[in-house]
């Protein structure tokens, strides 16, 4: 997630800086073999590149819309997420045992367990999100494919945390669960039904009541369904139909921008067809930027610099259980570097 008030320059260039280095040259071109070689066959009238426009704008409108849906969709699940473990580490620490025959210390340290398996549960959620699929842009095989590979590669050297989720684990679960990690296919659906079964023989030993299984098993039940809910976005890209035909359009305009602008240019006389070369690439840049925007916010968890920041939120939830247990030995924050936060 971009963390600054405004996009800066760095941020602009490493989104688009390539797109807009293509777009000059193509201009650039045309206003040469224009000037030089007077190649006036080659233009076409303003009207219908006007046309051709104004239908992209509205097709990469309805996209962006779209993309933004997604993303927000993503940050209210993980908002959702906070909010009930807050709740589900709070009614774990209010267990109120009736059975003499369960000592204290039992007790504490069955909750722990409970508490800890929750945050091995995030961060393998979070570790199964950033799994990346054929369509997202990390995935795709071209010379863009690998600039977001190295664009992950520094998010990455960036925080050092980002691919510690194995250390976690270890840290939060027992040899026994963290040995069964590779025998599931969805690690995090299972720690899930291991809280169900601690928390049903919880109830069985009579350290709970019925009503607090049936409290603590609704929000087991919520993880569920926000574990549901993000992979929906994860596994079911925006429909390429919209999204490929907005990029498709928005190269044939951006083709036919410089044919008709050139000649609308020379009108003014020889110095308007240089003219025309930076109004040219402004106007087809901002069709760039609003194309690229879309179609990176459309994969919230991309591990890109655009994505939901799940990292951030995961310690933050560590952080806030821990204390619920009485650490004092608590984790950093995560904070942004270079502006941008994960």
């Amino acid at each position: 997630m971009i963390t600054t008030k405004y996009v800066n320059y760095k941020q602009v260039l490493n989104l688009s800086g390539t797109h807009l280095i293509l777009i000059s040259i193509w201009c650039t071109l045309i206003a040469v073999l224009f000037y030089f070689f007077n190649w006036q066959w080659m233009t076409i009238p303003w009207v219908p590149v006007a046309l051709i426009g104004t239908a992209e704008a509205f097709l990469v409108g309805f996209k962006n819309n779209q993309a933004y849906d997604r993303l927000w969709e993503a940050r209210k699940i993980w908002g959702g997420i906070v909010n009930s473990s807050r709740s589900f580490a709070s009614m774990v620490q209010a267990f109120d045992t009736k059975n003499e025959e369960i000592g204290v210390f039992e007790l504490e340290d069955r909750k722990k367990r409970i508490i800890y398996r929750h945050i091995a549960w995030l961060y393998t959620f979070r570790e199964q999100l950033l799994v990346p699929t054929e369509w997202e842009h990390i995935s795709t095989e071209n010379k863009f494919g690998n600039i977001n590979l190295r664009r992950n590669r520094l998010i990455k050297a960036g925080f050092p945390d980002y691919g510690r989720a194995p250390i976690f684990l270890h840290k939060y679960l027992s040899e026994e669960e963290y040995d069964l990690k590779n025998d599931y296919k969805n690690f995090a659906t299972y720690l899930i039904s291991q809280q169900a079964k601690d928390i049903n023989e919880l109830k069985n030993i009579g350290a709970i009541s019925d009503f607090n299984q049936m409290q603590l098993q609704t929000c087991l039940n919520e993880f569920y369904g926000f574990q549901g809910q993000a992979e929906r976005i994860k596994k079911f890209p925006s429909p390429r139909q919209f999204a490929s035909t907005a990029f498709v359009f928005n190269i044939l305009f951006i083709t036919l921008l410089p044919l008709g602008l050139v000649n609308e240019f020379a009108k003014l006389g020889d110095w308007g067809i240089w003219t025309s070369i930076p109004f040219c690439i402004i106007i087809g840049w901002i069709y760039i930027i609003m194309e690229l925007v879309g179609d990176y916010s459309e994969n919230p968890f991309a591990g890109l610099m655009f994505d939901v920041p799940m990292l951030s939120i995961c310690r933050t939830i560590e952080i806030d259980l821990l204390q619920m247990t009485g650490e004092t030995d608590l984790p950093d924050p995560i904070a942004s570097k270079n502006g941008v936060i994960v």
